[in-house]
């Protein structure tokens, strides 16, 4: 073999495995090594954490979930308690219009008191003399204050007080004694009841009919009013003015009309629908007693006949600043009708508010409502302790 057939021999072999090279070549091209990707540390901590982070959100909503629970139930219990608290808002709230609808009875009353227990340093007759002078000027009546004044020489003998400063405390004391009213004066408010209203034309007795029929309504009671004052003019349009304001319905006939008639249709109607209470307006006639004796009487006996199971409540409005005059209101009226409570008018705006004091000692009728102010929650059931608290508030 020449050597040019060996070269050629040669190159074909070379072309030969070039060709078996560029063939496994294209083989290892389309058929690619498979290798299991390489997970980086960094990327498993990642997800780790991402992990970690999901888990700790969930705990995080649940936590928001039970918070959100939590404070439903709070804002429930909040609105549950609130009607005792609320109702604890009413009553700090009327006794502050207490304490300043009292001024200038407090300023009367105690003005006087504290001058004479501050020119004394001992407590002898003189002292005693000039603190009962005090107490009548205050308008609490000669015989109030006789009786304040025995009762309070036993207790200084009792609690063997030395000085006058003693003898504020056991005055304020001996003056809720006085005031004292039985637990049991509003049971009416409980029962199926009918309320006379009586009192001399000018005293409130219309309002407060109206400042009633509103209190007692917004307690939940069914409550009826009667115009029974069918002689005084505009008594009906005032009371029905009133009787829209509260909410409650009116029965009444026409001006000059029988108030016993008025009274009759009022107690069907109050039997028909159920009624809690039947307020009755009435006339204030006092300079004629027999009339006005002789009309009460027969509204008594209708109210007897028609609805003998109805428990019967008489109220007498008086106004606060006609001082000793309400005294003698109260005892004339006593005369013509079996008085079961005291309503003190016009509290806000008198200095002669001992008066209280003074009817319930010596007439023995309790006082049941008290007002010091014009607003339709102005008038309130009367306690004793607040109002001679707010007497004695400084």
């Amino acid at each position: 073999m020449g050597l040019f057939s060996w070269k050629k021999n040669k190159t074909k072999e070379e072309q030969k495995d070039n060709t078996s090279e560029n063939k496994q070549e294209l083989v290892d091209a389309k058929e690619p090594e498979i290798q299991e990707p390489e997970i980086e540390e960094d990327v498993i901590k990642e997800d780790n954490n991402n992990v970690q982070e999901n888990n700790t959100n969930e705990n995080d909503d649940i936590a928001s979930e039970e918070e959100v629970i939590e404070n439903i139930n709070e804002v429930e219990e909040e609105n549950e308690i609130p009607q005792e608290q609320e109702e604890g808002k009413k009553k700090r709230g009327f006794f502050g219009k207490l304490v300043k609808g009292l001024t200038k009875t407090r300023n009367n009353i105690l003005g006087g008191v504290d001058q004479v227990l501050s020119s004394f340093t001992k407590i002898d007759e003189d002292f005693y003399e000039e603190l009962e002078e005090a107490l009548i000027v205050a308008d609490l009546g000669v015989n109030t204050a006789m009786t304040i004044i025995e009762d309070l020489r036993e207790k200084v003998k009792e609690n063997k007080i030395k000085d006058t400063a003693g003898v504020r405390e056991l005055l304020m004391e001996e003056l809720k004694e006085l005031m004292k009213n039985e637990e049991n004066l509003y049971e009416f408010t409980e029962k199926k009841s009918v309320v006379l209203v009586i009192g001399v034309n000018g005293v409130g007795k219309t309002t407060t009919i109206g400042k009633l029929a509103n209190q007692y309504k917004q307690k939940g009671k069914k409550v009826i009013l009667a115009a029974a004052d069918t002689f005084r003019a505009a008594a009906i349009d005032q009371l029905a003015e009133w009787s829209n304001r509260a909410g409650v319905e009116l029965i009444s006939q026409q001006e000059n009309s029988d108030p016993g008639a008025v009274v009759f249709d009022a107690v069907q109607a109050a039997k028909a629908r159920e009624a809690d209470l039947l307020i009755c307006d009435t006339a204030g006639r006092l300079h004629n007693k027999k009339n006005l004796m002789e009309e009460l009487r027969k509204i008594f006996k209708i109210i007897n006949r028609e609805y003998p199971e109805a428990h019967k409540e008489v109220l007498l409005v008086l106004d606060s600043t006609t001082g000793q005059n309400a005294l003698q209101q109260a005892k004339q009226f006593k005369d013509i009708a079996d008085i079961t409570g005291i309503v003190l008018t016009k509290l806000d705006g008198t200095a002669k508010g001992g008066i209280a004091v003074a009817i319930q000692t010596e007439l023995n009728i309790p006082v049941k409502y008290i007002g010091v102010g014009e607003g339709i929650d102005d008038m309130q059931q009367f306690n004793s302790e607040d109002f001679v608290s707010a007497l004695f508030e400084e």
